[in-house]
């Protein structure tokens, strides 16, 4: 293989001569063999996108001819593209805040841009991948300012997402609307309810879910870009500075805002634990509502879709697997939450070194929950409602007498329950229809009565 030679502060590195990056992606590759991950190819679009807005700006101040702005300009948009994704080879966990990314894209960057113009990798004397692609630059602003325009467009697909969930379980509710059945504390029959009213306390959870996950922008939308190594702009001039988020806000079409406080935004990095936070509340939901569709599956008071043969052994046995493979991806959401906040919380002083493992935890969070409300949403028309079994476990529930108390008072619903038990009656509410009459029982038990909001004297 033919090489081309690169130096650095510490010395030479043989560089495949038709590589784009260069020595600093090189000793990146050497230093972090870690996880076998590579950076998120949305992170990696956002820092072309990042990179793009400061050349755009730095041509516009004329601190970079046009003529290699414009091929610099283009290796940018290549790479928002998705072109050239082998070219970054780095682990995503890696020391230096995300220095070594950062690096990865500037040579990237400033190799394709000299081949666009016809000039022979490498050959950085023309444009320099510091010099020129990260010329007013520091990783300290840019890397943390691609991590939010990466998440927030990754947040609006997984609102989305949660939206189908949300309207498949609403027409879930109305479906359900008439089918009566016991509710459940403590895992045991309690008062009747419809099977509608469950599915709507299902499409409440995730409404709750979509809201907070819109207000996740807010958090976000703040970024330090123009702040440079630790907020306050050094080596940046003063216009560069208010004028480069502009060009990112027409760049992402995102309504990005520039921090009135950089050092702040540069030092902490709360905003992520706090979405990460919200979204570790979507997992709850997820994982809260996938059980008990696998309860309710057991009880025979639903039938869910069969997805797949369910055992190497037992022939005709189906499983629940959709539903778990739902709580599983809520799991690593949990898990990931607890990484996100150990990152923040150990960054020091006017830093925080723990970026890469940060980025790389909540942008898997949001492709998990993003892939998990796709499952769910395939997954919820299919299911069906069985009336008959609903009806048979409540009929034969002792705690089907509550429904019964505003009539009859607590002393002698209680009567009615000890006497049903050595009756010989086989369900309680033939035991009711006979002492109470089948019109009075039917009424109290009819579904647009137990679904209604309390009773009317």
């Amino acid at each position: 293989m033919d090489y081309r030679i690169e130096k650095d502060l510490l010395g030479e590195r043989n560089i495949p001569v038709d590589s784009y990056w260069g020595i600093h992606t090189q000793r990146a590759m050497e230093n972090f063999s870690l996880s076998g991950y590579t950076a998120d190819p949305s992170l990696l679009r956002s820092l072309a996108q990042v990179k793009k807005a400061c050349v755009a700006t730095n041509t516009e101040l004329g601190f970079i001819p046009r003529e290699k702005a414009e091929a610099i300009l283009k290796a940018c948009d290549e790479i928002i593209q998705g072109k050239h994704v082998h070219c970054f080879p780095v682990d995503a966990l890696q020391g230096g805040a995300g220095t070594s990314t950062n690096m990865n894209m500037n040579e990237v960057i400033a190799n394709r841009a000299l081949e666009i113009m016809g000039i022979q990798k490498g050959e950085y004397s023309q444009i320099h991948p510091l010099e020129t692609v990260n010329l007013h630059q520091s990783t300290n602003d840019v890397y943390p300012t691609a991590i939010k325009v990466a998440v927030l467009y990754a947040l609006k697909g997984l609102s989305q997402g949660i939206e189908a969930v949300q309207s498949a379980f609403q027409k879930k509710e109305d479906e359900f609307k008439d089918v009566v059945k016991a509710a459940r504390t403590q895992m045991q029959p309690a008062v009747p309810m419809t099977l509608g009213l469950q599915f709507s306390s299902f499409a409440e959870a995730f409404a709750r879910d979509r809201w907070r996950v819109s207000k996740c922008e807010e958090r976000l939308r703040v970024v330090n870009l123009g702040g440079t190594a630790i907020g306050t702009g050094l080596c940046a001039p003063r216009e560069y500075i208010f004028l480069v988020v502009e060009r990112l806000r027409s760049i992402t079409g995102l309504n990005l805002s520039r921090a009135e406080n950089s050092v702040d935004q540069t030092a902490n990095s709360d905003s992520f634990v706090e979405v990460s936070g919200i979204l570790k509340v979507h997992a709850q939901n997820l994982i809260k509502v996938a059980n008990d569709l696998r309860l309710l599956q057991l009880l025979e008071e639903i039938e869910i879709p069969k997805a797949q043969v369910g055992s190497s052994i037992m022939p005709g046995k189906t499983n629940p697997v959709l539903l778990e493979a739902v709580v599983q991806a809520g799991i690593k959401v949990v898990a990931n939450d607890m990484i996100v906040t150990e990152c923040a919380s150990r960054g020091s002083l006017q830093i925080n070194e723990f970026l890469p493992l940060l980025a790389h935890a909540l942008l898997e969070t949001i492709r998990i929950l993003a892939a998990a409300n796709t499952i769910f949403a395939g997954f919820i028309p299919g299911i069906q409602a069985d009336p008959a079994r609903c009806q048979e476990i409540l009929e034969q529930s002792s705690s089907l007498i509550t429904a019964f108390v505003p009539m009859l008072g607590y002393a002698k619903a209680e009567q009615l329950a000890c006497s049903f038990a050595g009756s010989g009656k086989r369900t309680l509410k033939e035991f009711l229809v006979e002492h109470l009459g089948k019109e009075c029982v039917e009424k109290v038990l009819a579904a647009q009565h137990v679904r209604s909001l309390g009773f009317v004297k």
